[in-house]
């Protein structure tokens, strides 16, 4: 279940104040406007004319005409992309240089990092985050510039290191980054070392403290007492060898992408399950709205995530195989998408997450961006009951410092109508002809070989499930008959 969300309060500079005796101190942030956020369950198209200035933000008409662009996207934050892998010409003398320098190993969620890191994806970030920057993201959820402008940045882009790690660095300004096969990666350059307070990171970041949370679990309670700063420098390109490695477009490569295709608006969809027709009657019904609204070639940016997710999500080459499915079943037009891998490890941190993925994507050129219901929520790990707020999210967006430029559009839930036997936009005045089939639901039905109601998935896309759960079934049917043996 989806719903896409719009901000009907719109931040201005004034909305915001900042110290001015002291520059290098974290910002302070004002009152923020807190007008009532309409319902849109009942939105129709011509509803947008109530809210001109944040739909029009960059639409055709409202552009300066009097500024010469190269392009139609949005800029990155900090006005360029940080991107930070070495040109050719000096790869083999930073490998010499590794050899010199104290070393850290990195696991798989760090190189993730420094992979976001190295393509922009966290612009203006141009490495680990060093104190200051760390306790602006901690506490408000952004970083100033130095001109007294904000961008958002809602997750530590941290590097913890162990006790032994710190002594072995002494009084070095860089050091070696190693990946997990042992190979130098990055170096990482005019360091700085703080503490690393597991829990007021866990609790400022996921507002909950309890034991089980994936990201949690996998990368910050078996992590060092110390974090690691500075600014990063990538020997090479990050790649995975994993047979997908052509779908991990970097924001360069994609805003490359949307420029040959003459973009004129780029609408992002994130998401880390498989697409079911629902998703795609909320994309298509966004490319029709954007053409209704002005322009002449919108994009699509189907953007799976990439990185860490908890074990029970589908994997990624499961994923990439179903959308794939997908778009040669016809449910969504491949000229009219860019199917491509963000990055980024999971943290199912719900509004806070929420902010870093529609702030990469600014980057990426997206300036329209579908938020759903409960956005990188999960379920409490220890109680039976939502972690987050469902609708949370949606208004975090709204309001979020540095995401001023991101437009947020509206629709309506989409469910499976039961009548016309295809998803479609809930209709309250016949709720009861309505199903609603969650993620938890839809995996089930794979796992059972129960087939969903006709019109719920393209026939391809859920054939990649049932085969991937069936390959699953296989191979836990061989363990039992290897232990009972």
């Amino acid at each position: 279940m989806a719903i896409l969300s719009f901000n009907p309060t719109p931040l201005s500079p004034s909305s915001l104040s900042f110290p001015t005796k002291h520059p290098q101190r974290a910002p302070h942030f004002a009152f923020f406007p807190s007008a009532p956020t309409p319902s849109f369950a009942h939105t129709s198209p011509s509803s947008l004319s109530l809210f001109p200035k944040r739909i029009m933000h960059n639409s055709p008409s409202s552009r300066d005409p009097h500024v010469t662009r190269t392009s139609a996207l949005i800029d990155p934050d900090g006005g360029a992309l940080a991107e930070l892998v070495s040109p050719p010409s000096e790869r083999d003398a930073l490998r010499q240089e590794t050899l010199t320098l104290p070393s850290i190993s990195l696991k798989q969620i760090d190189l993730e990092w420094v992979h976001v890191l190295s393509e922009g994806w966290a612009s203006p970030l141009r490495g680990f985050m060093r104190e200051n920057e760390y306790l602006q993201c901690l506490h408000f959820n952004c970083l100033k510039m130095e001109d007294g402008s904000v961008v958002n940045m809602s997750l530590p882009i941290v590097l913890a290191i162990t006790d032994q790690e710190k002594e072995a660095i002494g009084a070095n300004e860089s050091v070696t980054l190693l990946g997990p096969s042992g190979s130098a990666v990055a170096i990482l350059r005019r360091i700085e070392i703080y503490p690393h307070n597991k829990e007021e990171r866990i609790a400022r970041t996921w507002g909950c403290t309890a034991p089980g949370l994936p990201y949690v679990e996998e990368a910050i309670t078996p992590a060092g007492n110390w974090l690691i700063g500075g600014d990063l420098q990538v020997i090479e390109p990050i790649k995975y060898n994993d047979g997908l490695d052509h779908y991990r477009l970097s924001p360069h490569q994609l805003r490359d992408e949307f420029d040959k295709r003459e973009a004129d608006a780029v609408f992002a969809f994130q998401l880390r399950n498989p697409v079911h027709n629902g998703h795609a009657l909320l994309m298509n019904d966004t490319r029709r709205r954007l053409l209704e609204m002005g322009y002449k070639n919108p994009i699509l940016l189907l953007h799976p995530l990439g990185g860490f997710v908890k074990a029970d999500d589908v994997p990624l080459d499961v994923r990439m195989e179903q959308h794939k499915k997908v778009l040669e079943d016809g449910v969504l037009d491949p000229e009219t998408t860019i199917v491509a891998i963000f990055p980024s490890p999971m943290h199912y941190a719900g509004p806070t997450e929420v902010q870093w993925h529609a702030k990469a994507r600014i980057n990426a050129g997206a300036n329209f961006y579908i938020v759903g219901r409960d956005p990188a929520g999960m379920g409490h790990p220890t109680e039976k009951r939502d972690l987050y707020n469902p609708d949370h999210g949606k208004k975090v967006l709204s309001m979020a410092p540095g995401l001023e430029k991101l437009n947020i559009l509206p629709f309506k839930v989409a469910a499976y109508d039961q009548v016309a036997k295809k998803m479609a936009f809930f209709e309250p005045s016949r709720s009861q002809d309505f199903l609603f089939i969650s993620g938890t639901k839809m995996r089930n039905f794979a796992k059972s070989g129960e087939n969903p109601p006709d019109g719920f998935m393209c026939p391809g896309g859920w054939k990649v499930l049932v085969d991937y759960y069936n390959s699953l079934q296989s191979e836990e049917n061989v363990v039992k008959a290897t232990v009972g043996a």
